[in-house]
């Protein structure tokens, strides 16, 4: 049985969907438990399912074959749920090279191909300069949506959710305090397993809700990738070479989550608990949120929550974006990256979910297709709407004439507390100051369908969007 381990603000959608398609998932929190009414095993997961920091999707990683498998569960939730396989995924090991030591918590390392990884200061003995080389692991990857480094350790480990093997440790100790952690030491010495020589072993707060066969299991699988880590590295040298990749024994994949995709996750976690309308879009928004949520819905009767109207009025006065406040439009791109535009102010709000965008602009260059030049003073008003495909951005000279409009196709915009998210679909159209109106850049998007960066019935969205867009600017 393949099995997954989840957490976050999806738990409960992702283990709905999971078990619908024949995944196991284990080592549940003692919520989920309540929510579906089922023990769920405590034994070692092939998988661990996180939410990302920012809430906007999910990290999967472990046995490659599982990742995808689930991966494809995820992809399939709706049209704009994007995936992109990790280049530096978590478990990866590499010979690093300290280029950034500045302030801070910690020092900036090269990781060879162009990569680079964040060491914290407090992992290391001694003290950390430019120029010195470590072997390290990645222990927190890092979304391709998202600016940090991914973050490394100068030692080896294996991490499980039962148990975690490291070369820095030695002996048998345990991540709680109290008298369970003492049994579960002691408990060790019943095992069947022994732990390998050189490697400590420390029993994670999940070990306490399993038998001696499951954490049997643990040890014996730990032990298993520790070796098959040791022999990934047996040509390395003793000491820290040049930057390079030395071992990659697990995959990481990640999952973007648009707006169609969390309402869709709304209604897998309604299936088996209340949901009010946008659960996941509002706590996706603020971490705050979280609390609001739960107890709207520890309120609410099942069919006071019924329905598709998302309440971005209450939620946008809660927690932002309304009238005055200043945010920035987050511009994924299908390849995972994120760009920001720039940062405005919002100048004109409505409680259906309109939102007004004014950015100064500085002189220089040309805006996009328009081929109008770029001035001192221009003013761009973009025009925002929670849910649609498409949105418009008016440039306008320090007079206020048009300089021309530009209108960009998107996933489903979201309005986000301090940014305004979605990801491009690269076609646009254009009206320029003649009032010529035109379709363009569809080549690119051609080209995403056959890089594989967008699927062919996004494309096909995208198109039918922007035709109908180039309809209405022309009349």
């Amino acid at each position: 049985m393949t099995t997954a381990r989840v957490r976050g603000i999806y738990t409960t959608a992702i283990t709905q969907l999971l078990g619908e398609n024949g995944l196991e998932v284990v080592q549940a929190s003692e919520p989920i438990r309540e929510r579906f009414d089922n023990p769920f095993e405590t034994v070692p997961a092939n998988v661990r399912i996180e939410t990302t920091r920012d809430r906007q999707g999910v990290e999967v990683s472990g046995v490659p074959k599982t990742v995808e498998r689930i991966a494809d569960d995820l992809e399939s939730i709706a049209i704009d749920t994007f995936r992109w396989d990790g280049s530096i995924p978590r478990g990866a090991a590499f010979d690093a090279e300290v280029i950034d030591a500045g302030g801070g918590g910690g020092a900036v390392v090269d990781l060879g191909e162009g990569h680079r990884g964040y060491l914290n200061y407090d992992d290391v003995d001694g003290y950390v300069d430019e120029g010195n080389r470590y072997r390290v692991q990645v222990i927190e990857p890092t979304p391709p949506w998202s600016d940090d480094e991914p973050r490394v350790i100068p030692t080896l480990t294996v991490q499980g959710g039962l148990c975690t093997l490291s070369r820095d440790r030695t002996g048998v100790s345990a991540a709680l305090r109290g008298e369970r952690a003492d049994e579960l030491v002691g408990m060790t010495d019943l095992l069947s397993v022994d732990v390998p020589e050189g490697w400590g072993l420390r029993w994670q707060q999940a070990a306490t809700d399993a038998d001696l066969e499951a954490m049997g299991t643990a040890v014996e699988q730990a032990a298993n990738r520790a070796q098959a880590l040791e022999d990934a590295l047996e040509d390395a040298p003793d000491e820290g070479g040049e930057p390079a990749r030395l071992a990659t024994p697990r995959a990481t994949t990640w999952c973007w989550f648009g707006r169609e995709s969390r309402f869709e996750l709304d209604g897998k976690r309604r299936e088996v608990a209340t949901t009010m309308p946008g659960h996941h879009r509002t706590k996706a928004a603020d971490r705050a949120a979280s609390t609001a949520v739960d107890f709207a819905e520890a309120v609410c009767e099942p069919s006071d929550t019924d329905g598709d109207a998302f309440p971005f009025g209450a939620v946008s006065q809660q927690f932002g974006p309304t009238t005055g406040d200043r945010i920035t439009i987050g511009h994924g791109k299908p390849d995972g990256r994120l760009i920001s535009l720039g940062r405005g102010e919002v100048t004109d709000w409505d409680p259906e979910g309109k939102v007004t965008l004014e950015r100064r602009m500085h002189g220089g260059g040309s805006y996009d297709a328009l081929g109008v030049p770029k001035t001192d003073g221009d003013v761009a008003v973009t025009k925002l709407r929670e849910g649609r495909w498409w949105y418009p951005t008016t440039y306008k000279d320090a007079r206020g004439n048009a300089k021309g409009t530009y209108v960009n196709i998107c996933t489903p915009v979201e309005l986000f507390p301090d940014t305004a998210r979605y990801v491009d679909l690269y076609v646009d159209v254009i009206r320029k100051p003649n009032g010529t109106v035109e379709i363009v850049d569809a080549d690119e998007l051609e080209a995403a369908v056959e890089d594989g960066h967008v699927s062919e019935p996004l494309a096909e969205k995208a198109m039918t969007v922007a035709e109908a867009v180039e309809r209405a600017l022309s009349k």
